[in-house]
C-alpha cells in the first residue's frame, strides 16, 4: 500500500530485526537440543519439534514481512477496537468450546494445529491501549480516562484468569509501566508491590506480622509526604516497638498463667492492633480535611484495602488458587519441601543450569537435557537447555540480548513523534519483559511455575506469531513514523 516506496530499507530499524531473527535462531537449536535424544534423527525432521518449530519460524518471518511492506501502519489505530472485541469474543468461547491442556481450557484445536486467543489478546490490548490514550485530551489522572484504560486490561485479564491461566494474565500487570509513563502515579506502583508483599507475609509469618508491617509503612509514608516526620519519629515509632512487643508479653503472661496457646495461635494481638489504629484514623482524617490534605485519605484508605487483604489472603489462598498453584507458591516460598514432587521441575531446571558452568557442556552435550530430566523443557524451561550446554557466558548473552532488545524498543518509542507509536512501543516492551522476568525467573527458583513461555526461544507455533505480529507491528510504526519523511 505505498509503505515500501516511502524507504522501507532506510527507515526499519535493523537493530531489532536483527535481535529477532538471533533469538528465533537460538530458540530453534535448544529446541533441538532439547529433543535431540528422542529420535528426532534431524533438526529439519517435521514429526519433532525442532522440525515443527522451522515450519513456525517460517510462517512468521513471512508474517513479519507482510507487516512491513503490504500492511499500512495507519490502520492499526482505525481497527483496534474490532480486533479487541473479537479477541474478547475468542477468550470466551474457548472457555465453553476450547480443548482442556493442564487443567486449562484456553486452547482451540483444529486437527494438529492448536491456538490460544491469549496470545493474540496481548496484540489486541497493546493496540486498544495505544488508541485510547493517544486520543486528544486523554488525562490519566482524570477518572473517567483512567478506568477507560483499565477496563481494557482488567476485562482479557480476569477472563484468562478464568481459563485458569495465570501466567498469562501475569503478563497484563505490565501494562503498569505503560501506565506510569503516560502520567500514572507511581504510588499506584508501590501500593501493588505492597499488596503482592502483604499476601506472602500473611501466608509466610502471620496476619499480625502483615498488619503491623502495613501500619509502619502506611503511617511512615503519609508523614513523609505531609510534612509530619517529626510526629512518626517521636509518637508513631515508639507505639509501634510497644504493639510490636504485644505478642511476646501476651505469650509471657500465658505461660505464667498456665496457657499453652503461644502467639503463632492466639488471635488477641492482631484484635489489639486493629482497634489501635481504627482509635488513630479518625483523628488523622480530621486533621487532613481541615488542612487539604489528601494524601493522608489514600494512606487510610489504603491501609482498610490491605487489612481486607490480610483477612481474604486464606480465603484466596485455598478458595481461589488451583492445587497446583497452592503447592508451587508453598514450595517457592518455603512453606514445604517437595523436590521429587511439584518442586521436581524447577530442582532439575537449577541443576542443569548449575551443571553448565562457565562456559557450558557444548551443543548436544548436555546430560540433564539429553536424558530428559526437565520436562517441558523444549516450552516453558528452554532456558535450563540454554544455561547447561551454553554456561553462564551463553545465558547471559541471551539475557543482555533481551535487554538490547527491550531498551532498544523503549529508546525507540521515545523518540517518536507519534503518541500512538510511542504507547504501543511500551506496551510491547512491558509483555516482553513479563514474559522474561517470570520465564527466567521460575527457571531460577525465584517465581512459581505458572507455564509462560520465553518469547521468541521456547517452542509453540502461537507464541512464535503473536510475538513476532507484536514486535514487527511496532517496527512498522516506527518506520512510518512522521519525521522519517521530512
Amino acid at each position: 500500500m505505498g509503505f515500501w516506496n516511502k524507504g522501507l530499507i532506510r527507515n526499519v530499524d535493523w537493530w531489532l530485526v536483527a535481535c529477532y531473527i538471533v533469538l528465533i535462531f537460538i530458540g530453534w537449536m535448544n529446541i533441538y537440543a532439547s529433543i535431540h535424544s528422542s529420535g528426532t534423527e534431524s533438526i529439519f525432521d517435521l514429526t519433532g519439534r525442532s522440525g515443527k518449530q522451522f515450519i513456525w519460524m517460517g510462517a512468521s518471518i513471512v508474517s513479519a514481512i507482510l507487516i512491513l511492506t503490504v500492511i499500512n501502519p495507519r490502520i492499526y489505530d482505525s481497527i483496534s477496537l474490532p480486533v479487541y472485541l473479537l479477541t474478547i469474543v475468542l477468550l470466551v468461547a474457548v472457555i465453553f468450546l476450547g480443548t482442556e491442556v493442564k487443567g486449562s481450557r484456553s486452547w482451540f484445536e483444529f486437527g494438529p494445529i492448536r491456538f490460544q486467543p491469549a496470545e493474540i489478546s496481548k496484540i489486541s490490548t497493546s493496540l486498544l491501549i495505544a488508541t485510547v490514550m493517544s486520543q486528544f485530551g486523554f488525562k490519566m489522572n482524570r477518572a473517567r480516562d483512567f478506568l477507560t484504560v483499565a477496563a481494557a486490561i482488567l476485562v482479557p485479564m480476569l477472563i484468562i484468569i478464568a481459563q485458569s491461566e495465570t501466567g498469562s494474565a501475569l503478563v497484563y500487570v505490565g501494562f503498569i509501566f505503560v501506565l506510569y509513563r503516560e502520567g500514572l502515579s507511581g504510588w499506584l506502583i508501590f501500593l501493588i508491590g505492597m499488596f503482592i508483599a502483604l499476601f506472602i507475609l500473611t501466608l509466610t509469618a502471620s496476619p499480625y506480622a502483615a498488619v503491623m508491617v502495613l501500619a509502619i509503612v502506611a503511617s511512615f509514608c503519609n508523614s513523609s509526604y505531609t510534612g509530619a516526620m517529626k510526629r512518626w519519629w517521636t509518637a508513631y515509632l515508639p507505639a509501634f516497638a510497644v504493639l510490636g512487643g504485644l505478642p511476646f508479653l501476651l505469650d509471657h503472661i500465658a505461660s505464667v498463667t498456665g496457657g499453652e496457646e503461644s502467639f503463632a495461635g492466639r488471635t488477641e494481638p492482631l484484635y489489639i492492633l486493629l482497634a489501635a489504629c481504627a482509635a488513630v484514623i479518625p483523628f488523622l482524617l480530621f486533621r487532613a480535611y481541615r488542612k487539604r490534605k489528601p494524601f493522608t485519605l489514600l494512606a487510610a484508605g489504603s491501609f482498610i484495602a490491605g487489612v481486607i487483604l490480610v483477612f481474604s489472603t486464606e480465603f484466596i489462598f485455598e478458595n481461589v488458587l488451583q492445587d497446583h498453584q497452592r503447592q508451587r507458591i508453598e514450595v517457592l516460598l518455603g512453606m514445604k519441601e517437595d523436590p521429587s514432587g511439584v518442586g521436581y521441575n524447577v530442582n532439575q531446571s537449577m541443576i542443569a543450569i548449575g551443571s553448565g558452568g562457565l562456559a557450558g557442556k557444548g551443543f548436544l552435550h548436555g546430560t540433564q537435557t539429553t536424558y530428559g530430566f526437565v520436562p517441558e523443557q523444549s516450552t516453558d524451561f528452554i532456558f535450563c537447555t540454554v544455561g547447561e550446554e551454553w554456561g553462564f557466558l551463553g545465558a547471559a548473552s541471551v539475557i543482555l540480548i533481551y535487554v538490547f532488545l527491550i531498551g532498544r524498543i523503549i529508546v525507540q518509542s521515545e523518540k517518536s513523534t507519534e503518541s500512538f507509536t510511542r504507547i504501543y512501543g511500551y506496551c510491547v516492551a512491558s509483555c516482553i519483559f513479563m514474559h522474561l522476568f517470570i520465564n527466567i525467573g521460575m527457571t531460577m527458583g525465584i517465581m512459581p511455575v505458572i507455564g509462560i513461555p520465553l518469547p521468541f526461544v521456547s517452542y509453540g507455533g502461537s507464541s512464535l506469531l503473536a510475538f513476532t505480529v507484536l514486535l514487527f507491528i511496532f517496527i512498522a510504526l516506527k518506520a512510518n513514523d512522521r519525521h522519517n519523511f521530512r
